[in-house]
């Protein structure tokens, strides 16, 4: 074993072996995988196998295709055989609500060049006859989905990277890690001691013990979880006999279970709603390859659902039932990336689905570790978008949660209960009582919409408009009519100070710095011009800055920040987390409302549009801000927690001559749409360049030589190849709610949809036609379901919703720039659960497209 290497990979698992094969790969020989076992002795090894390329973060899905594409790869280099099927396999809808949700998912797999097909259950059946169709009303087909041996799929990773010049230590398990002053790492093992620039956690099921020994609790939790193999059955045999195909797999969501063939019988998997966590607490190091009691009495539920589904399976055999530990966060997808806080420590722990996403989850970070930049938007995926908040019970409770969901469908206006409360200001008892409806906003409980006095306030989930509907339009219209108020304490918050803060605000930010009590609003992008931060920044006094931006990627930017700090100490960054909290007042009264709380002149001329003050609101220290994200005339007021139910108070009381209201974050993001304001995470993200996301004000190219500026340069010389375009839709009864696909009516192929993925093997339609061959599908226009005679799909919706005070259903997305002021009626159509409606871009805002009601 060397005593020193540039990066320690820990685990042998499928992820570990990935990892280490694309480290490899990338040029970065002098690495070792360190197994504290013999490879796959975690979860991989009594895996399922299945592999699928469906996620609902259409940027996972990418990553889970390139994971497929890639099984060709690593056989051909190590000559080990993955045992790969590639069956094809269908989803099951047994209501109308599962239908849509199909419905969906085929429309998301329109721009990610996916082969999906809607289906009706009779033609399911033909492809696997043992279920009753009559148990359902539709069926998607996916020709991208099937199985492999894990074990041999590991090894192949393995055996690739070795070949490539990587070092696998084997039974050696590691018992500590220490940081030394410049950085690197002492990796501490039973056989000794090895130095390394790099440590990669990819411990699978100790990955939580791995995140403790550098002060870290990851939020991770092992499920366990059962799958039953049948003895041989005559009807498989048949079947394959008459076809010449294997059986295809079958995902039942009614039943929460998945099955495909195994051999020449069946083999059944279920996620359970009574499910069990496994050692909730810490793993045992003695753990290897045992596996866990079964309990058939746990998952009969989902059996019986799954036999009277499934009849041909009933009276099979059970041959062997397989009970194993599976490690999941709290959203089911994995933990990848750098940890904030400590140098060159990564995670690539969490991966449920292994054989789907380990070959993506290498990839990306590899690319982080050599490149600086995953190459992907792998924000889904990323460590820094869970709080410190997640601990060791709230993962415990979400995880749980999760897993009982993992074949649910998620509702877009659905909030999940598990855990909840975790954080909540001090006005939480106040918005209940107010009758508000709360989301959870990055842990914290946040005011959605207020149902009506003598109504419950509850979401009835649906994805069509709902109960929130006329609520939320009294909400918007009495805002932009008179005066509303907003709990704001969802943004994320962060001080710079410091004699160099000023500097270093500008070296990383895209906009000029403002002057002393004045606001800009600057994007944020990483070396090669992408958009990685959207910011509201106030100047509060010589050396001092005030930043806000989004809650969820506090953790995300921390890391960015402490990444560029200047070594001499010039420069000091605080997160303010929910030690500062905040309202907003909003609408033609506000100023007239907080003119009552303050004792200092806020007219137009002494308090400007963009300007920054701290001053008493109420009788309490604040800080305000004159700009509000409704695009209204507006105040967002900053305060410590111990008095924001006094300001609260002072504004309902003062308010209620103006007609105050209460309104929530629904409302809120409606006026937003009105304004064509984009939103961090969807319009905003690290894919798109600052020109293509709109934000060409925002962007100072003569400014200094901030981070990125090369990269931005380049792209307005050279024109950016999408634009962020609004939208006005022709919607029926249901609004966009993020990746729909955009269609155009146009002759020419603008290559925005993503090329065909998937194995690179003869693939067929659910009837068993081959649809095109490894030579076939160039282009974009080839993928089935992007080209419908003059019409294509150009682009995806990022989001969008009913903006209430204009009365228009509305959308955003990204087009070719070619496209992107085209206002033409019947240029557009956009996809909404499976309908194809008229659409129009609106260059300028519906409301006061001028700007000048801000500026009042």
């Amino acid at each position: 074993m060397k005593s020193h290497v540039k990066a320690v990979v820990i685990g042998g698992g499928v992820v570990g072996c990935s990892v280490l094969y694309h480290l490899a790969k990338a040029g970065w020989t002098d690495i070792m995988l360190i197994e504290r076992s013999e490879l796959t002795s975690g979860s991989s090894w009594h895996a399922a196998g299945g592999f699928h390329t469906l996620n609902g973060d259409p940027n996972v899905a990418k990553l889970q295709a390139y994971t497929v594409q890639l099984y060709k790869e690593i056989e051909e280099i190590s000559g080990q055989s993955c045992s790969l099927h590639l069956t094809g396999g269908v989803m099951m809808a047994d209501t109308p609500e599962r239908m849509d949700f199909l419905r969906l998912a085929h429309a998301k797999g329109r721009y990610l060049g996916m082969d999906t097909e809607l289906i009706t259950p009779s033609e399911a059946k033909a492809m696997f006859p043992l279920m009753d169709e009559k148990n359902f009303v539709g069926a998607m087909w996916d020709p991208v989905e099937g199985h492999l041996d894990p074990s041999g799929t590991t090894i192949a990773y393995s055996k690739a990277a070795k070949k490539l010049g990587a070092e696998i230590v084997l039974r050696n398990r590691v018992v500590d890690l220490t940081q030394q002053p410049d950085g690197t790492w002492n990796v501490v093992t039973e056989q000794g001691t090895v130095h390394a620039e790099h440590v990669v956690n990819c411990g699978g099921l100790w990955a939580r013990e791995i995140g403790r020994m550098v002060g870290v609790e990851l939020p991770v939790l092992a499920m366990e979880h059962m799958y039953l193999l049948t003895e041989p059955m005559p009807e498989v045999e048949e079947f394959n006999k008459s076809t010449g195909r294997e059986m295809i797999g079958v995902l039942d969501f009614k039943g929460e279970i998945y099955t495909r063939q195994e051999r020449n019988g069946i083999l059944l998997g279920t996620y359970e709603k009574a499910c069990k966590p496994w050692s909730p607490v810490n793993t045992p190091w003695d753990f290897g390859h045992e596996l866990l009691p079964p309990d058939l009495d746990r998952i009969a539920p989902s059996l019986e659902i799954g036999f009277k589904h499934f009849p041909g399976i009933e009276k099979a055999g059970i041959k062997q039932i397989i009970n194993g530990p599976f490690t999941f966060a709290l959203d089911g997808n994995p933990l990848v990336g750098p940890v904030q806080g400590l140098t060159n420590f990564w995670c690539a722990c969490a991966v449920m689905a292994g054989f789907s996403q380990g070959g993506g989850v290498g990839l990306a970070l590899s690319n982080w570790m050599v490149h600086g930049d995953p190459g992907f938007d792998v924000w889904g995926m990323d460590v820094a978008r869970f709080g410190e908040w997640a601990g060791l019970r709230y993962t415990n409770a979400k995880v749980r949660e999760n897993y009982s969901r993992r074949f649910s469908i998620r509702f877009p206006n659905e909030e999940l209960p598990a855990a909840r409360p975790a954080q909540t200001t001090p006005l939480y008892d106040t918005m209940l009582a107010n009758n508000a409806v709360m989301g959870d906003s990055w842990g914290l409980e946040t005011p959605l919409w207020f149902a009506p006095k003598g109504k419950e306030p509850k979401d009835i989930v649906s994805f069509h408009r709902s109960n929130d509907f006329g609520p939320i339009g009294e909400e918007v219209r009495a805002t932009r009519e008179r005066v509303g108020v907003t709990e704001i304490a969802n943004f994320a918050k962060y001080e710079v100070s410091g004699p160099g803060a000023e500097e270093f605000l500008n070296r990383l930010m895209t906009n000029r710095m403002p002057k002393t009590g004045r606001i800009v609003l600057t994007p944020m992008i990483n070396e090669f011009g992408k958009l990685i931060g959207d910011f509201t920044i106030a100047k509060a006094g010589e050396d001092r800055f005030m930043i806000w931006g989004s809650s969820a990627a506090q953790k995300y930017h921390m890391r960015w920040f402490e990444k560029h700090l200047p070594k001499d100490g010039s420069v000091r960054i605080h997160r303010f987390d929910q030690t500062l909290v905040g309202l907003s007042i909003a609408g033609p009264k506000s100023r007239d409302l907080l003119q009552k709380l303050v004792d200092v002149d806020i007219s137009t001329k002494a308090f400007r549009f963009m300007d920054f003050r701290e001053m008493a609101v109420g009788g309490a220290p604040c800080m305000v801000n004159r700009i509000t994200y409704t695009g209204d005339l507006g105040y967002e007021i900053w305060m410590a927690p111990a008095y924001q139910r006094l300001v609260y108070k002072a504004i309902k009381d003062a308010g209620e001559e103006f007609g105050l209201v209460d309104f929530g974050m629904r409302a809120l993001l409606s006026m937003r749409l009105e304004k064509n304001f984009p939103t961090w995470f969807r319009e905003l993200r690290p894919i798109y360049g600052p020109f293509e996301g709109s934000m060409d004000r925002f962007i100072k190219l003569e400014k200094n030589d901030f981070i990125g500026r090369e990269a931005a340069a380049k792209e307005q010389a050279e024109g950016p190849k999408l634009r962020r375009v609004s939208f006005i839709v022709d919607a029926a009864d249901a609004d966009v709610m993020g990746d729909e696909p955009i269609w155009a009516k146009v002759s020419k192929d603008y290559g925005t949809v993503e090329k065909p993925h998937g194995y690179g093997a003869p693939r067929f339609d659910h009837k068993g036609k081959e649809v095109r061959g490894s030579k076939a599908a160039e282009g974009a226009s080839a993928v089935r379901g992007i080209v419908d005679g003059d019409w294509r799909v150009v682009g995806w919706v990022t989001s969008g919703g009913y903006a209430h005070y204009v009365q228009k259903s509305m959308a955003q997305g990204y087009v070719p720039a070619a496209l992107a002021e085209d206002e033409s009626a019947g240029l557009f159509e956009i996809e909404i659960l499976g309908h194809r409606r008229p659409a129009r871009i609106n260059v300028e805002a519906p409301f006061d497209p001028s700007g000048e009601k801000m500026r009042t």
